[in-house]
């Protein structure tokens, strides 16, 4: 009989990580984009999954079970029908899992956005807000889980002052940032773009270098080479020479 080892062992225990939740943020993004655009991607997860849980269903008979004639009874029972057809389609489902995971490890291991890994740090220069000012309450609260590292809390925060002050650069800058410590880079362009096109921001050269970076990850390099050059900061140089 056939046995999961016929699945290459990396592949399979991805899926597994999926479907026990310990899958890092960046990962579990990544996959479930592949989810979202390809439905036969998603039936043979679905399929692996059964097929996990039909291994688990028997594994507990067995063991409730003390009888050395039962256990060996029990070994032999036929192969689900649902696993049966996993088996039946494991070429195809290789495939598919080779097209979809191998480009979600191909991304997430590219030179250029492990450069992204080593160099963005999410930025410390605060604004010092006046808490005595009822109107700055909500900011500072959001800028005080900025800090503690709650950026799920300060982004959603931030989003609704920035429906009322969409062109305060402080704001669109602290939001792109958070977006990306929050692994959601792509979402973070868009404010860091705004903070650029005024020549005068107080954080100009942070700007530009925080959108070098969103760049760089996303694949852009002539984008991200343009802006880091426009940074001036200490590591622009040291970056650009490494950028492929």
């Amino acid at each position: 009989m056939e046995n999961n080892n016929d699945i290459p062992k990396e592949l399979f225990e991805a899926i597994e990580r999926y479907i026990n939740g310990t899958m890092k943020p960046d990962e579990l993004k990544d996959f479930n984009d592949y989810l979202k655009i390809d439905s036969e991607f998603k039936k043979q997860v679905e399929d692996i999954k059964t097929m996990l849980l039909a291994k688990e269903t028997k594994s507990l008979k067995e063991d409730s079970k003390p009888s050395t004639k039962d256990l060996t009874k029990t070994k032999t029972t036929k192969t689900p029908a649902k696993v049966r057809l996993l088996k039946s389609s494991k070429i195809a489902l290789v495939a598919a899992i080779i097209i979809a995971l191998g480009s979600i490890w191909y991304f997430s291991n590219s030179p250029n956005q492990k450069l992204y890994s080593k160099y963005f740090k999410p930025a410390t220069e605060l604004p010092e807000i006046n808490i005595k000012n009822s109107s700055y309450l909500y900011e500072y609260d959001a800028m005080k889980n900025y800090k503690n590292g709650n950026y799920s809390k300060a982004i959603k925060e931030w989003q609704i002052l920035n429906e009322q002050k969409i062109n305060n650069d402080t704001l669109n800058y602290f939001l792109g940032i958070a977006k990306m410590a929050n692994n959601n880079v792509p979402d973070a362009i868009p404010f860091l773009e705004r903070c650029v096109a005024k020549n005068s921001f107080s954080l100009l050269n942070n700007a530009y270098f925080y959108l070098g970076l969103a760049y760089l990850n996303e694949g852009n390099i002539e984008l991200a080479k343009k802006y880091i050059s426009l940074s001036k900061n200490d590591v622009s140089e040291e970056i650009l020479l490494k950028i492929r």
